[in-house]
């Protein structure tokens, strides 16, 4: 049995969803989300509370059940509070601005970096060395997360790089006489 797929799905106020057959549609103050369960998965609404069944006591069936309540979970989630991540620029000379919508980043490359926001993802610097990601999305939030961190991920000997707030790194002691 599946602990997390056990567990009903609260719908708060001013969010509605609909099902049609195996697809799930969320639409809130943030936006619309939309996924197709897998057919393994039966997906019932009562009230205002969604819950997810296996259909069969398959390998599959147990899998998709938690990963299929933890996506439409993040769904409603998404269209009601959103998700965020915040990255750090730490390194002399390392600051990022906004161009329109697009990130302009400089991370000691001869060249600056610009990269466009995703569909449903907004970009926001409130320093010059801070970068706030949201959307409604988490799966494409955390993907632009990801790609801005590996395009300077922070070194081991002085730190210098793009981390995730609050993210330690590990530190290596330099050369010794």
């Amino acid at each position: 049995m599946s602990r997390i797929g056990k567990k009903t799905i609260a719908i708060p106020k001013g969010v509605t969803v609909s099902l049609d057959g195996q697809t799930v549609s969320v639409k809130g103050p943030k936006g619309e989300r939309t996924w197709t369960v897998a057919e393994e998965i039966e997906v019932k609404q009562e009230g205002d509370e969604l819950s997810l069944t296996p259909r069969s006591d398959t390998p599959r069936a147990r899998a998709m059940w938690g990963l299929s309540r933890t996506l439409v979970d993040n769904m409603v989630t998404g269209v009601t509070t959103g998700f965020d991540k915040t990255l750090e620029l730490v390194g002399v000379g390392y600051r990022a601005a906004m161009k329109g919508s697009q990130l302009s980043l400089q991370l000691g490359f001869s060249h600056e970096v610009d990269i466009d926001p995703p569909a449903g993802v907004t970009f926001a610097v409130p320093k010059q060395t801070e970068i706030k990601i949201s959307g409604s999305d988490k799966q494409a939030v955390g993907q632009i997360a990801a790609v801005i961190r590996k395009l300077r991920p922070p070194e081991p000997y002085k730190g210098k790089g793009v981390r995730y707030a609050g993210e330690t790194v590990r530190r290596k002691e330099g050369k010794k006489k």
